[in-house]
């Protein structure tokens, strides 16, 4: 009998005594015999070996392969013969006393290793990977990019790229203006503050930022510039103007409070205020591990200040900073007795604190509308500066990067060329610039649970440079939406791309892997339902790191430089120990299939229990979850990791055969079809343990709802179209000559289908789940839907399959005209409408939906108007 050496390969061995284990040539992991379902012992019987000679020319399968499946399903049961009854008479013998004694320093010896053992395995899920760091250069040895807008949760605030970073930001309120029985306050991107619009219009994510705010009654325009010199990172201004939204409100009141403030770990910071004149409205002068000596000052340069105050405190924390500042707001009598203003209270400290020495200082400045201030901050170190930043200076310096950052825009993306307007191309403009005006910098632990902890455990401290989907809502690190970001980030700036890419995989552990949302920081935990954050050690998400660098491939075999082959060397232990990991813990019962882990089979409260591994959250899987379950999409994504890490293995001379051959298994066309083509939907699925006849009910009137099945679940395929059924085609794993490849391509573009005049929805109409909500609480996510990223895959496949010889190359191009049209137009449409780009998108309306602004992965509609693939 002959057994697979490996999941994800065609090589066999000879089969190894019962219980004995495989050693796997390709993952070096060691697993059971069990796990290989039908080539247990019991299958010595029959072999079961799928190979070319059971399938049919056209790619597919017959009836018998099938049978073999279902066969082999069977055998992967079967318990084995009973035991023999070996009831015999044994006469008493008597135990020599020597013999006693060593069984029982055995037993000591073995307890004593299973515990050491144990304690070394709940250590290995907090224990980073032995391998050198990708990151080789960072905060002040990359000066240029050490000083940046990395704070995307607040609406205007600075930081450095320093895990004790000092930083600032920008409060603002108009005065009659409430929320919630309370002064509207504004300071974190909320979606409950509930503005008409906001985001960066200008960003390079290197040295310049503009940014428009459109309040209930106010327009806010912030602006920032950087300035190289000297040892910390060089000076920064920036400049905020207050507009009246209407003229209605020209005149008005409008209060701007700018703050700086100290990490409560930085052990030399200090804060001393000077307060101002009505001309320079505060300054102050500080130290801080991470900048130094430096300057900050607050300047009126245009329009009347009716009055400033200043706050020099101790805040409560940095994620209650606001919390801070209500504590420090005062009513205060004006000139005439009618005249009251809310203004900062000065110095405030508890009359317990010893020193009273500020970490942190807000000087407020309430204006007659319009009018404007700057920031200005200047380095200690910087000793030669042409001058302050300011006035005429900061505006020439502003608009030397703006104009650069124009021109840069046209020459990655030639959208103008293209004939696209005027008002287009600012959109895909400020697209770009949300999306890399949120990057931010990110410093703390994980919460993280592995399969021999009973609680969870801290992760290590570590940095995380990373874009976040949504400044609103997800102002943190996701490991799925980062390769999706990086697709439009490395078009625009390799260099900041290969960054991001190199603090997520430095986030890699002694197994491999990454944990999936990255939660550092009191601010960001602050943000993040307690249910959401823990991260546990077997659960994946796709490996979209592995997309942008497959982007990449080909810049990098055109020209691969010193610094690229480097890089790649550096990086790759941990790509080589996150494709392990994916093949040791992710894999399916059948050679060549993969199954994500972490679904729940006792959610009852469910009706399709979620996968938010895979990314796609409630996106219908089989009903009843078990280890028989095959999914497409995550086959697909190890298919590309596969000829990925073959072509990364030549280019840096390292051995590519084992990746080579996994890559021509899994994209063999005859296996794909033979593990996930179902003969009944004529499409490629998902397979598992399955009913379709389901139901949200409350059983009794007080109680909850909860699933209830109308008919005993089969192993069978989940026969339900949607962005599963088409991962093939998105990853571009089917043949350009498949037969299959047709059909694919006009089920695409089926109206009963995914197919809407704003793109591809999520899930067909026609099936059972479409737009059905999960639990009482949750909406459908996944179930019908536009997702931008998804329709982005589909676009990229149609354009590659239109540029390929094959006989449906002219359908892949009629399709592609199509569905870039339609997507373009929607999410355009959308934008000059409601002012942002979307989540998602709704398939009957075209409206965006969930939450906004979200300029993660929808902003990749910039590289579909510039079909820059």
């Amino acid at each position: 009998m002959l057994v697979p050496v490996c999941c994800y390969t065609s090589e066999y061995t000879s089969i190894l005594p019962r219980k004995a284990g495989v050693h796997c040539k390709q993952c070096s992991l060691l697993r059971s015999l069990a796990e290989f379902g039908p080539y247990g012992e019991m299958a010595r019987q029959r072999r079961f070996r799928l190979s070319a000679g059971q399938l049919t020319s056209g790619g597919g399968h017959t009836h018998h392969d099938l049978a073999l499946l279902d066969e082999a399903h069977a055998l992967s049961r079967f318990e084995g013969p009973s035991r023999v009854d070996r009831r015999r008479n044994h006469s008493p013998r008597r135990i020599c006393p020597a013999i006693l004694y060593m069984s029982v320093a055995g037993l000591v010896i073995v307890a004593v290793a299973y515990f050491l053992y144990l304690g070394y395995m709940e250590t290995r899920i907090n224990t980073p990977i032995s391998a050198p760091k990708v990151v080789v250069q960072s905060g002040l040895e990359v000066p240029e990019r050490y000083w940046g807008t990395y704070r995307p949760g607040v609406y205007f605030g600075t930081r450095t790229r320093h895990p004790t970073s000092l930083v600032t930001g920008l409060m603002w309120f108009v005065p009659g203006h409430f929320q919630n029985n309370m002064l509207a306050l504004r300071h974190w991107c909320d979606q409950a503050d509930d503005l008409p619009k906001y985001g960066w219009e200008i960003h390079d994510c290197r040295n310049v930022g503009v940014q428009k705010i459109v309040d209930k009654s106010v327009v806010l325009q912030t602006s920032f510039v950087k300035r190289l010199g000297g040892q910390h990172g060089g000076d920064w201004s920036a400049r905020i103007t207050v507009s009246p939204k209407s003229k209605r409100y020209e005149g008005g009141q409008a209060s701007l409070m700018y703050y700086v403030a100290l990490d409560p770990e930085d052990a030399s910071g200090v804060l001393q205020p000077i307060f101002g004149t009505s001309q320079s409205l505060g300054s102050l002068r500080g130290i801080s591990d991470s900048v130094g000596g430096f300057r900050l000052h607050v300047v009126n340069t245009s329009g009347v200040v009716l009055h400033h105050h200043v706050l020099s405190t101790k805040h409560m924390g940095l994620h209650m900073l606001k919390e801070s500042v209500f504590k420090g707001l005062r009513v205060f009598q004006g000139k005439n007795e009618n005249d009251k203003m809310i203004g900062l209270a000065g110095e405030m400290f508890d009359h317990d604190d010893p020193d009273r020495e500020p970490n942190f200082v807000v000087y407020q400045v309430t204006g007659k509308v319009p009018f404007e201030i700057e920031i200005i901050y200047e380095s200690d170190s910087y000793i030669k500066r042409p001058g302050m930043l300011m006035g005429e200076a900061l505006t020439e310096e502003m608009n030397v990067f703006i104009n650069k950052f124009h021109q840069k825009f046209e020459e990655k993306f030639s959208l103008e060329s293209k004939g696209f307007n005027g008002e287009e191309v600012a959109i895909a403009k400020a697209a770009l610039s949300n999306m890399i005006g949120g990057v931010g910098y990110f410093y703390g632990s994980s919460k993280v649970l592995g399969e021999y902890n009973n609680d969870p455990v801290p992760y290590w401290k570590a940095p995380l440079f990373s874009a976040v989907p949504s400044r609103s809502f997800f102002p943190r690190g996701f490991l799925w939406d980062e390769g999706f970001h990086n697709l439009l980030i490395s078009k625009w700036d390799r260099e900041i791309s290969l960054d991001i890419l190199a603090h997520w995989f430095d986030l890699m552990n002694w197994d491999g892997w990454i944990p999936r949302e990255q939660i550092l920081g009191v601010e960001a935990r602050a943000r993040v339902p307690d249910e959401f954050v823990v991260q546990r050690g077997k659960n994946a998400n796709p490996p979209t790191l592995l997309l942008t660098l497959h982007s990449m491939m080909a810049g990098f075999k055109k020209e691969l430089s010193d610094s690229d082959y480097e890089y790649l060397s550096h990086l790759w232990p941990r790509l080589r120990a996150w494709y392990y990991w994916f093949n040791g813990t992710q894999y399916g019962d059948l050679p060549g299939t993969y199954r994500w882990r972490g679904r729940d089979p006792r959610a009852v409260r469910e009706l399709n229990p979620k996968t938010l591994t895979s990314g796609l959250d409630d996106y219908p899987r089989a009903s009843h979850p078990t280890s028989d379950e095959r999914h497409l999409d995550l086959r697909c994504w190890m298919t590309l990791a596969s000829g990925l890490m073959a072509d990364i293995a030549k280019l840096i001379e390292k051995d590519p055969n084992k990746f080579d051959e996994s890559y021509k298994y899994l994209s063999n066309n005859n296996v794909l079809d033979a593990l996930h083509w179902s003969y009944a939907a004529n499409g490629y699925m998902d397979f598992g343990l399955h009913s379709d006849n389901i139901e949200l009910k409350r059983l009794s009137e007080k109680s909850d709802m909860k699933r209830v099945v109308h008919d005993t679940p089969k192993l069978k395929f989940v026969d339900s179209f949607g962005y599963v059924s088409f991962f093939p085609l998105f990853l571009q794993i089917i043949d350009p000559y498949s037969a299959k490849l047709g059909k694919v391509l006009e089920d695409l573009r089926q109206p009963d289908l995914l197919w809407t005049s704003y793109g591809l929805r999520s899930l067909a109409k026609n099936s059972p789940i479409y737009n059905k909500r999960n639990t009482e609480h949750d909406p459908p996510y996944w179930r019908g839907a536009i997702w931008i990223n998804m329709n982005y895959l589909a676009i990229r496949a149609l354009h590659y399959y239109s540029n390929v010889d094959g006989p449906h190359r002219d359908l892949a191009k009629e399709i592609y005209i199509s569905l870039r049209d339609n997507v373009m137009k929607n999410v355009i449409r959308e934008y000059k409408r409601t002012g942002y780009l979307w989540e998602h998108y709704n398939d009957k309306t075209g409206r965006g939906e969930g939450c906004r602004p979200f300029t993660g992965w929808s902003a990749l509609v910039v590289l579909v108007m510039g079909e820059t693939f």
